[in-house]
């Protein structure tokens, strides 16, 4: 695991986030999902500078497309972001998850950071 990745699944590891039973490397169709939690049908991806190309930008699309056709949210978040506003993707995540299966009428709110990606949701 990449370093930003290293960082995402210890943060999906806690509480409350545990709840959602995240797992890495989730095949899913034909492709593989970075992290997924099939209780809040909900795919995080991370993308680093290779997903930049047009190529990749094509790819994700479709990619992205697919997984929601299939049910899944998808939210993507850079490198840098990860490692630079941990508090902020934590917040991108529990506004994206369903509220009841972690247990909260309204998600949480960690002190500092802020929005820092969009769910990829039509």
């Amino acid at each position: 695991m990449t370093p930003p990745e290293k960082r995402m699944w210890n943060m999906l590891r806690q509480e409350p986030l545990q709840a959602l039973h995240f797992r890495r490397q989730v095949p899913l169709g034909r492709y593989y999902a970075d992290f997924a939690s099939h209780e809040a049908r909900l795919v995080i991806e991370i993308d680093g500078v290779t997903h930049a190309t047009d190529e990749a930008i094509f790819y994700n699309a479709s990619r992205t497309a697919f997984l929601q056709s299939q049910g899944y949210r998808v939210v993507r978040f850079t490198n840098v972001e990860i490692m630079n506003d941990l508090d902020g993707v934590f917040e991108v995540i529990l506004d994206a998850a369903t509220p009841t299966r972690l247990g909260f009428a309204d998600p949480p709110s960690p002190q500092g950071g802020g929005r820092t990606a969009l769910p990829d949701n039509p």
